[in-house]
């Protein structure tokens, strides 16, 4: 846990899951200079009266530091969204003081504040900006923040397309502001999002199948390797009663497992609500009607009770926003072998370099290599 120091006030905060060895704090630079800028001590403060609206706010830091102003965020992540919960508790904060909105959920009918932490994703912003604009007026407010290597020239287009005349401030400890006059009059076009694409031919059940992604999914436009070697090397179904595809992106390998059994139930777990809709929509766009699976916005397996799952098929990230890190990977692989009936099995593919191997070999006592090549393997892991 670390501590905010603002004029404000200070503020204890943490990322979520909470780990007292995680050396990486719950805001940054950017989230600073943003706060001390409505604060007033880099000029005049600015007025958040009316509705304000923050999009993409990651651990909750900054509505945390201004929820006496009531704002609504608007967040992607099912962790960012815990971390927020679990930091205005810890600050004494009324958990009502902030309202919680995904990045699927209809905005506020009328915007007079909006603050814009700028995600990882151009995509999501797009999207994001899309769906903003139409509630903003010609006197909202519009501040956008960031670590200088986050915002680009595309970034402050994206600002000029879709909502108005854009400059930025000077950088601040590697940190940059965003100041954005919105014009209702702009013919700012459609909303590209979301985006189908076909599943190229040789990966068994789901060659030719449509997929959908919603802007901010890995590989938006085509399928990623790994995912292809994954699909090219799936276990044979053998019966199984309950799949489960975690981190399922676009949801392409537990369609794949519904389609290759179709007595299966199949759950799609995710903490990103755009994945989610994802899976759903690419689940719904190749399954005969009437048939059901589970989504499930989640940390992981922690949804899933303990010794009710066959199967769990898994491609883990490595990274968390900027930050490279096994730590997701290791509570996945945790998680799974809880959720695991016994002879219950972990299938997970990887980059060869991440060594998950050794992890799965630790927690279960065994790890097979399935298959490689020069860049990914497969494993599985069997629960005794």
């Amino acid at each position: 846990m670390n501590r905010l120091t603002t004029s404000r006030g200070e503020f204890d905060l943490t990322r979520f899951p909470e780990d007292p060895r995680d050396p990486l704090r719950a805001w940054d630079a950017a989230d600073e200079y943003l706060l001390r800028h409505l604060d007033g001590i880099d000029g005049e403060p600015a007025d958040l009266s009316g509705t304000v609206v923050v999009l993409g706010d990651r651990w909750g830091a900054l509505v945390t530091a201004i929820a006496d102003h009531s704002p609504v965020q608007i967040t992607d992540s099912f962790l960012g969204q815990e971390a927020t919960r679990a930091n205005l508790a810890r600050n004494g904060v009324a958990a009502d003081a902030v309202r919680l909105r995904t990045t699927r959920d209809t905005p506020p009918e009328r915007i007079d504040v909006l603050l814009i932490r700028v995600p990882k994703s151009l995509a999501l912003l797009e999207d994001q900006l899309h769906r903003l604009a139409p509630h903003v007026h010609s006197e909202t407010v519009v501040i956008g923040a960031g670590m200088v290597t986050e915002i680009h020239s595309s970034t402050l287009k994206l600002f000029e397309r879709i909502l108005g005349p854009t400059r930025t401030s000077l950088a601040a400890k590697k940190a940059r502001l965003i100041f954005c006059s919105p014009d209702t009059r702009l013919p700012r076009g459609t909303n590209p999002w979301p985006r189908s694409y076909a599943l190229p031919a040789g990966i068994g059940a789901v060659s030719g199948l449509t997929v959908v992604n919603h802007a901010g999914i890995f590989c938006a436009d085509r399928l990623d390797v790994g995912t292809r070697f994954l699909l090219e090397n799936l276990p044979p179904h053998d019966g199984r009663e309950h799949v489960v595809d975690l981190g399922c992106g676009n949801g392409v390998v537990g369609l794949a497992a519904a389609l290759a059994g179709s007595e299966a139930q199949v759950t799609f777990i995710d903490e990103s609500y755009q994945a989610l809709a994802s899976a759903k929509a690419t689940f719904r766009a190749n399954v005969e009607a009437g048939t059901t699976a589970e989504f499930l916005a989640a940390d992981g397996m922690s949804a899933m009770p303990a010794g009710t799952v066959d199967l769990v098929l898994n491609n883990p990230p490595f990274h968390s926003h900027r930050a490279t890190s096994d730590a997701t990977a290791w509570r996945m692989f945790n998680g799974s072998r809880a959720a695991l009936r016994r002879g219950g099995e972990l299938w997970v593919v990887g980059n060869r370099h991440l060594g998950y191997h050794v992890k799965l070999r630790r927690l279960f006592g065994n790890c097979e290599t399935i298959a490689s090549n020069p860049r990914f393997v497969v494993l599985r892991a069997v629960k005794r």
